[in-house]
């Protein structure tokens, strides 16, 4: 029987690394006010937090808690209400690269996770 990881999610060690991940992204966060700003509770980031390693660990290949909790993802619809320009969308990417690096993840994990958050990040702009 082979012990080879089957899924990204397994390969980076499942849902420690993604919560690692958004911990690091999320310090981030919690000092850049002008991101800061978007968020309903900017004194409690732990709903955000908690949600977002929840949908990256399921979007990666892990269990399907996010989809499970709250449906859909639906990023567009959930982010609309929400003012993301080009310089939100800049920022969300700085920190989210700076805990990429931070983490230093094994060969391969990198570049995938940032092109997706780059991806992704364009996706929920909406000025």
């Amino acid at each position: 029987m082979s012990t080879e990881p089957t899924t990204f999610y397994e390969a980076v060690g499942g849902l420690p690394f993604f919560e690692a991940l958004v911990d690091r992204f999320y310090e981030g966060v919690a000092a850049d006010p002008d991101l800061l700003a978007l968020y309903p509770d900017p004194q409690d980031l732990a709903p955000a937090r908690r949600r977002l390693a929840l949908f990256l660990a399921e979007y990666w290949g892990g269990p399907p808690d996010y989809s499970e909790e709250r449906g859909h993802p639906r990023l567009r619809m959930r982010h609309a209400a929400f003012p993301i320009g080009e310089a939100q969308r800049d920022a969300w990417l700085a920190h989210m690269r700076a805990a990429v690096e931070h983490l230093a993840p094994p060969e391969g994990v990198a570049g995938p996770l940032l092109e997706y958050f780059a991806m992704g990040a364009e996706a929920v702009r909406n000025r």
